[in-house]
């Protein structure tokens, strides 16, 4: 059964605000000072600028190919993450793709590179399972909606 389409961007856009909480608590934490957090959101955010060309860090091509990236990574969770223990699923495609962006592809960047991986791998595990989370949340209540109309 095909996913609702305002359901999928709805997690997507949730699941990609807070994918970066697993790095950004990282930052905070090890440099013990909220500006330093701050910091690194920005050098990640640049970091991953240097996928767009001219493949040089910056901010808001960064903030754009995070955007891209989360709307893929959304598309291909609603396709093919089963309806049964999806939260579950969602967390291990997360890694999945943490570990194929961030540890293969991601090393040939050297911005990219110098992020520190495990925070980076928990960011993805974070957007899969946020992302199926509310997606779970928003196909239960529009069940119980078309039950309540029934």
């Amino acid at each position: 059964m095909a996913r609702d389409r305002r359901q999928v961007m709805e997690a997507t856009l949730l699941a990609a605000t807070f994918s970066g909480l697993p790095s950004t608590l990282y930052a905070l934490v090890r440099a013990r000072s909220l500006a330093a957090g701050a910091v690194y959101v920005y050098d990640a955010t640049r970091a991953v600028g240097t996928l767009v060309p001219p493949g040089r860090p910056g901010f808001r091509r960064g903030a754009l190919a995070h955007l891209v990236i989360s709307l893929l990574c959304g598309e291909m969770l609603a396709r093919t993450l089963p309806r049964a223990n999806s939260v579950r699923w969602g967390a291990a495609a997360g890694f999945v793709g943490g570990v194929i962006n961030v540890g293969v592809l991601g090393r040939g960047f050297p911005a990219i590179k110098r992020l520190p991986l495990i925070p980076q791998l928990a960011d993805n595990v974070m957007f899969g399972t946020v992302f199926a989370l509310v997606l779970d949340q928003l196909d239960r209540r529009h069940a119980e909606a078309r039950i309540g109309n029934a």
